[in-house]
């Protein structure tokens, strides 16, 4: 269904005749394994790739009475891993409230931290103690391993904060493997085109930031900038969106679609609706064309509801695909 991103090229670069030469049309989901929550889009960042359009002054917040129906989907269902995700999740006045209600059900809690917040003022300043209490996975986006390139994408001074949080996380025992605590680096590309192998650009970050700054994490996630949010409006400014989206379409990929994550993850946004991914969540999209609600979440309902899917969708699955984990194959 061409839906969020209507374009010139949607008739000649169809992503539903792409899954039905692979044998997926409809492409239906498995069980929900992961509840990505997307707590707000409160942040205090602006950053250009951002797909969410997060930033200091939106004010959606999901509030504590919706996340208590998460933690009733996770009781009810046995999903043991939640993705909590913003904006900058830290923000939402029920984060840390959520965070203990869902280790105390033994849930795997997994947050999306952007790393300034960690440095933007007193009330941040635990989060690595916090998270290290909470046995929390922390995943932090950072562009580049240099100031320029990560200033470039994310506004001046971010790259010194992030160095700053990264020790910090560090020094609580984050990215070092005695500890069991695990921090996990997001790059992204600069401009419009395809990231590269990501066990190379890991390995680069890697020796950088420990040579440089004595940095240590876990494992490097290679994310593809998919064209929603101010990435679309980028490309449109820039009038590189037809050259991109043929860029990943001409790089599609068959292989990552039994590994595409709206086929294990259910996306759940600020206001309790029920999305296949955090990108049909901002294309408003909703899960099997539905008014869906996480306080009625089912997993068989789910499973029997298609995958709505477009041409942003090229994204997740081209050259070694693309998902919240990094590369697909």
């Amino acid at each position: 269904m061409i839906r969020g991103i209507e374009t010139q090229l949607a008739e000649k670069i169809s992503f539903q005749d792409r899954l039905r030469n692979a044998g997926f049309d409809p492409l239906f989901r498995n069980k929900t394994a992961i509840l990505q929550v997307n707590v707000g889009k409160v942040c205090n960042q602006t950053c250009k790739h951002c797909h969410v359009e997060a930033g200091p002054g939106r004010t959606e917040s999901m509030s504590m009475e919706t996340m208590q129906y998460c933690l009733d989907a996770v009781r009810r269902t046995g999903i043991r891993t939640v993705d909590i995700t913003g904006g900058a999740p830290e923000m939402n006045p029920h984060f840390r409230w959520f965070v203990r209600e869902l280790k105390k059900k033994n849930v795997y809690v997994m947050v999306r931290c952007n790393l300034t917040i960690i440095r933007a003022g007193k009330a941040y300043r635990d989060l690595p103690e916090f998270y290290a209490e909470n046995f929390v996975e922390v995943i932090s986006s950072l562009p580049f391993y240099n100031e320029s390139r990560t200033d470039r994408q994310r506004g001046n001074g971010v790259f010194s904060k992030s160095i700053e949080a990264l020790r910090l996380l560090n020094h609580a025992g984050y990215g070092k493997p005695e500890s069991g605590l695990i921090l996990n680096l997001v790059h992204n590309p600069a401009g419009a085109f395809l990231p590269g192998v990501q066990e190379s650009i890991e390995f680069q970050f890697r020796r950088s930031l420990e040579s440089e700054w004595g940095i240590v994490f876990n494992s490097l996630y290679s994310i593809t900038n998919m064209p929603v949010g101010r990435f679309l409006e980028y490309l449109q400014a820039q009038g590189k969106f037809d050259e991109y989206m043929e860029t990943l379409a001409n790089a599609f990929n068959p292989a990552t679609i039994a590994l595409l994550m709206c086929r294990d993850t259910i996306s759940v946004g600020y206001d309790g609706s029920l999305y296949d991914c955090d990108f049909n969540q901002m294309l408003g999209m909703k899960a099997g064309g539905r008014n869906l609600h996480i306080r009625d979440f089912d997993q068989d309902s789910l499973k029997a509801l298609p995958v709505l899917t477009d041409s942003h969708c090229f994204g997740c699955t081209a050259g070694s695909g693309s998902g919240c984990g990094g590369e697909l194959v």
